[in-house]
This record gives structure tokens, sequence and C-alpha cells, in this order.
């Protein structure tokens, strides 16, 4: 997973990883991505897959979806005679909040009059998305402190896991409040 070692993504898996994937023909990379997001898989990998035998590149990609422990394994036929195969790599995760976010630009910061972090997807499922927070929405306050930037919100998030929050949101011009119960990784106590 981008960012993310093996062993981090071990710690947030919902479910021990299952001897064999669930393997699907996919339709479109983007498109698949985002139906499975919406279902709380995050895609962890990609692999490209030239073999001149369709079926054993099939089977290099399946190999590959048991090593690296995935969920789920989605099959994008190659599209010409000197294409590649490609598959994708999706794991069911625990998120105690379940959304990326990034710093502000100078330039949002200064639109705004406030720093804070821009959310970017929210996975189905989690935390962020029970609280409805949506792409684009701007966090501008944790618990009615101003959020300063990207690293202090992950440290904030971190801090607060398993408790109940408030985030003071900007969408479309409104300030809003969302309430989030955090969640907690696997094997930590709630608060």
């Amino acid at each position: 997973m981008q960012g993310r070692s093996p062993e981090v993504v071990a710690r947030l898996r919902a479910a021990p990883a299952p001897a064999l994937p669930e393997i699907a023909d996919g339709r479109s990379q983007q498109g698949d991505e985002s139906l499975l997001r919406g279902q709380g898989f995050v895609q962890i990998g990609i692999g490209h897959f030239v073999e001149r035998d369709a079926v054993r590149a099939r089977d290099e990609a399946v190999r590959k979806g048991r090593e690296v422990g995935a969920d789920k394994t989605m099959i994008y036929l190659p599209a010409g005679d000197d294409a590649a195969l490609v598959a994708t790599y999706y794991v069911r995760l625990h998120l105690p909040f379940g959304a990326n976010f990034r710093d502000l630009t100078t330039e949002e910061r200064n639109q705004l009059g406030a720093p804070g972090v821009q959310i970017g997807d929210v996975v189905g499922g989690t935390p962020a998305a029970k609280a409805n927070l949506l792409e684009g929405d701007f966090v501008l306050k944790f618990n009615h402190a101003p959020v300063q930037d990207k690293p202090r919100f992950q440290a904030l998030l971190e801090q607060h896991m398993g408790q109940r929050v408030t985030l003071t949101i900007r969408r479309n011009g409104t300030t809003i409040e969302r309430i989030v119960r955090l969640g907690t990784l696997a094997g930590e106590p709630k608060r």
C-alpha cells in the first residue's frame, strides 16, 4: 500500500489474509477501485504480467495475490498483442479514521482564512464515511482547536483513537461540525 509497510497493512487488516484471494475479472481499474473503496477495500498494489500465454499470466497474477495477502484480486486482460495483463490487489482494512488527507496550499489557506487539511478519498464503512465526511471537505478544527497541518492532524487522530471527536468542516462555503467516533487498531483498547 502506498506509503505503508507490509507490517502496517497487516496491523490494519479487518481479518487475517485468506489462503486464496477472491479473483474477479475487472471492467475498469478506476471504476472498480471506486466501487471497492465504497465497500471498505483499499488497493495495496498493481502488477503487470507480460506473458505470451494468457493462462500463465493469469496464474502468475493469482500467485502474486496470495503472496501479498490480498483479499481480492482484480484481473484486467491485455488490450493488444504486446500489452500486459494487469492485476490490482485489494485488502479490506479496519481503519481508525478512513480517509486520506493533504496539507492545504497557500492559496487555500488564504481563501479559507485558516490552516487545515483537505479530505481526499473516503473509504466506505469507516468512521469518516459514517460521519458523512466527503472528498473535498476542509477540516479546520479538531475538538474546536485549529488544525495546523497534515502531520499534526495525523497525530491528533492517533492520540484520540477510540474516542468521539468533533471536526469543524468547511464544505462548499458552509462551516459545519461533524462528530466522528474514531476506531482503534487491532489489539488496542478503546478509550
